[in-house]
């Protein structure tokens, strides 16, 4: 203790006469110098620190700029989604970003299914790039490496590639409220297509009516005070990629609006145009695991169209998801002679529920009608029931259970089962469906 109370009062002495040599030194220099002169240093540091605190400013827009572009980025679809809970998926490469997802399982339906050999299948495999190009245009692609659709020659295609021009709008000082897209990009119809990807789905099958597509056009996007939310694109519409072959063009527009958080609701229109029903062969607009194609008999047929119209309504709480979906699409070609008009009614009815961590239950419930029938494949061979009798209504009920590791791991098994008749009265009743899957993304 002694020896502390030493050491203290060393250090006392050499501060209290470190503190006199400092007033004896430098009381001398302050009082040579005048009032004047010190104000005026005073001044000069005021102004320093308001310069410094300019370049914090302009470096902190700079910052929140810059986040803003690369959140723009990672967000490249058209429709709002919520915030990621883990790290972006993917890695760079400079500029470019790369990433990807897919899914792999097994598979076995009955004996009119798309699976009654008990498959082991890469059910999806995709690529994506994205990049940077000038100011707030940037540019995203989708190669295909492997797609469910592609059930019996697995070709690589392409999926979206296209340009985004954001934020229009800034020029009348808004955020979000136009945003141009040009290029290969989804038919903005329907929600179910937003979650259609496997790692994004939480059930393996889609629905009856499983509306989505690629296309070539233009759209324009945004939103307006995160509530009221829209899309517009004109396409092309055929179904050949390299050429369009009749000038009208597809017109597919979706309105949402989110009036409170848990509830969101959206109306989507669309007519395909007139198609030519030879070079075209088709739409883009898949409908019940098939491309709408023409009904009218391929030597006098040469056009035909689709019209269709659907409400789409989603209620999230707290772990639990509802959503319901409806419309009806109208069909018509220029057959002489013969009336090939049809109305297509449909609807689903989802729920998912949170079990436990990661786990949860989900079911689907959706059904087609079709009064004097329409292709309508849904678990079905495609064989058999694209290019076959043609369906007059069709169920599918699908039970799964899942488990989510994190956003990016996903594993999920299903049973469905379906049940319809043909338009000359044959049933359908040999489509059931079991499968496992691992879906996954980087």
């Amino acid at each position: 203790m002694a020896r502390v109370s030493k050491l203290a009062r060393s250090i006392w002495f050499c501060y209290c006469a470190g503190g006199l040599l400092a007033v004896c030194v430098g009381g001398p220099t302050l009082a040579a110098q005048s009032v004047p002169d010190v104000q005026e240093q005073l001044k000069q540091v005021q102004h320093q620190n308001e310069a410094l605190q300019q370049q914090l400013r302009q470096q902190q827009e700079m910052i929140d700029e810059l986040n803003r572009k690369v959140a723009a980025l990672a967000g490249s679809s058209a429709e709002p989604s919520s915030p990621p809970t883990e790290s972006k998926t993917g890695f760079t490469l400079g500029k470019v970003r790369l990433s990807g997802e897919g899914a792999a399982g097994y598979f076995h339906s009955q004996n009119d299914g798309q699976f009654p050999n008990n498959e082991f299948r890469v059910d999806e495999a995709k690529l994506f790039v994205e990049a940077p190009i000038w100011g707030e245009v940037y540019f995203f692609g989708e190669l295909n490496l492997f797609t469910r659709e592609n059930l019996y020659d697995y070709t690589m295609y392409a999926g979206e590639v296209f340009l985004d021009v954001e934020n229009i709008s800034r020029l009348w000082h808004q955020d979000g409220q136009l945003n141009l897209r040009l290029g290969r990009f989804d038919i903005p119809v329907g929600e179910e297509y937003l979650r259609r990807d496997a790692i994004d789905n939480e059930l393996i099958s889609h629905s009856l009516m499983d509306l989505w597509g690629v296309d070539e056009g233009i759209a324009l996007y945004g939103s307006f005070q995160k509530k009221l939310h829209y899309i517009a694109a004109i396409q092309n519409g055929g179904g050949n990629v390299a050429r369009d072959f009749n000038s009208d063009k597809a017109i597919a527009v979706r309105i949402g609006y989110d009036p409170v958080k848990p509830l969101h609701l959206s109306v989507s229109a669309m007519r395909t145009g007139a198609l030519d029903a030879v070079d075209d062969g088709s739409s883009e607009l898949w409908l019940g695991s098939g491309l709408v194609r023409p009904l009218g008999t391929e030597a006098t047929t040469t056009t035909f169209d689709a019209n269709l119209l659907q409400g789409d309504v989603a209620l999230k709480l707290a772990g639990s998801t509802l959503r319901a979906a409806g419309g009806v699409l109208r069909y018509d070609d220029n057959e002489p002679g013969v009336n090939n008009r049809r109305e297509v009614y449909y609807y689903s009815l989802e729920a998912i529920q949170k079990i436990y961590r990661g786990a949860y239950a989900a079911a689907r419930w959706s059904q087609v009608f079709a009064a004097d029938g329409f292709p309508i494949v849904g678990n079905g061979d495609g064989e058999t029931y694209y290019r076959g009798p043609l369906t007059e209504d069709l169920w599918l009920l699908s039970l799964c259970l899942g488990y989510r590791w994190s956003d990016h791991l996903l594993f999920k098994a299903e049973y469905s089962f379906s049940h319809g008749h043909l338009v000359n009265g044959v049933e359908r009743d040999a489509e059931d469906l079991i499968a496992a899957m691992v879906a996954f993304s980087f």
